[in-house]
Order: C-alpha cells, then structure tokens, then sequence
C-alpha cells in the first residue's frame, strides 16, 4: 500500500493504519529527516528476519538502529547516560544523527547478542515521530538496499521497487540523499564513523 500522509499534520487514522500494520509484523519505508528508512515494530522478531532477509544481513551483526521519539524515550534503551552525554545528545537532537551507544536490557537480544551496542536515532521529521509516539516504543531503521540513491527519494518509485517486499510505503514526500551521521559514544573522545547530513562539531 502506498499511503500518502501530511508530512507537517500527520492524519491520525493514516498514523493508527501504519501501527497496526507494525504491531501486525508488518515491514514498511518511511520518511526522516535524511533518507526513506525500512523499517519496523522493534519487538516482532519475524519482522525483524525479514528486515535482515532484505538486506541479506545477520541482525545481531548489522548496523540497525532505533528511531526513538524523544531522549526520554532513547535512554530506556542505552545503559545510563551521564551529564555531558545528556547535553550533548539535547544540543543535537532532534536532528540528522545516529548515536552508538551501550545497549541496555530493553534491547531484544536478537538485535545485539554479537554487540552490546545499538545505534540511536531522534530524527526531525513529525511522520516517523508521530508513529513511534503512537506506537509507544521505537522502530528498526535500516537503510533501503541496493545503491541507487536517487531512487531512493521518490515515494512512487520506492512503491514500485518494493511493493513485494514491505506492506507499505509511506508517501511524505520527496526524501533526501544523504544519510545521518554516525557518533560512536562508546569510548571517549567519541568518534565519528560516518559523516553524513548533520555537521559535527564537537
């Protein structure tokens, strides 16, 4: 299903259909503040097979993160966060980043049990906010496969290409081309691993 949603006014029977279809198991691409993720209910583990089947990872192994809804809702999800962490994640957040950090005991161990790490994100972008709210805990973000970026903007065009594979495609409008980047927060001084939309300037 293609479902076009207002990308600043969320219709709430639009948001209620694409949770239900996430507490359902069900796999779809959606809008942030850099590119269209694939994504979905962070507690269904066959969804989260299917996630790793499509992107032809082992999901302990790969580079999946969370998109949370606030930093309220991200520290119940990383061992406990100091002061100078806190303010730094509240200085760029929400925002185009990722954050690794350690994982705590919320996250399934299907996604860690080879890292004690997960990758946190809040990003900028109401539709994928307003469905972690509505859902009341985070989604798997994964990038879509395959390198045709450009192809990767285009809501009709992502339908095109992966209607077999997800159950919907959320329309929010044009995506972007660059992904966020990635701060590992695990060791001091935190490094970053990949320089993407959001500038880094600690």
């Amino acid at each position: 299903m293609l479902l076009h949603i207002h990308p600043d006014n969320p219709n709430a029977r639009h948001i209620k259909t694409v949770v239900e279809c996430l507490l359902d198991g069900g796999l779809i691409i959606y809008p942030t503040d850099t590119i269209y993720g694939l994504g979905c209910d962070i507690f269904q583990h066959k969804a989260i097979e299917r996630v790793a089947r499509i992107k032809n990872v082992d999901p302990a192994k790969a580079q999946l993160s969370f998109i949370c809804n606030d930093l309220s809702d991200m520290s119940k999800y990383t061992k406990s966060i100091g002061t100078p962490l806190y303010r730094l994640l509240k200085n760029y957040l929400p925002g185009p980043y990722t954050f690794i950090l350690p994982a705590s005991k919320e996250v399934p161990k299907i996604l860690h049990s080879k890292k004690n790490t997960i990758g946190l994100r809040v990003p900028d972008n109401n539709i994928a906010r307003t469905i972690v709210q509505e859902l009341a805990h985070p989604i798997l973000s994964a990038s879509l496969p395959g390198e045709m970026v450009e192809e990767y903007t285009d809501p009709e065009l992502m339908y095109e290409n992966f209607r077999n594979l997800v159950d919907i495609v959320v329309d929010g409008g044009v995506g972007g081309m660059v992904p966020s980047t990635v701060v590992d927060c695990t060791k001091e001084p935190y490094e970053v691993i990949r320089e993407g939309a959001g500038e880094w300037n600690e």
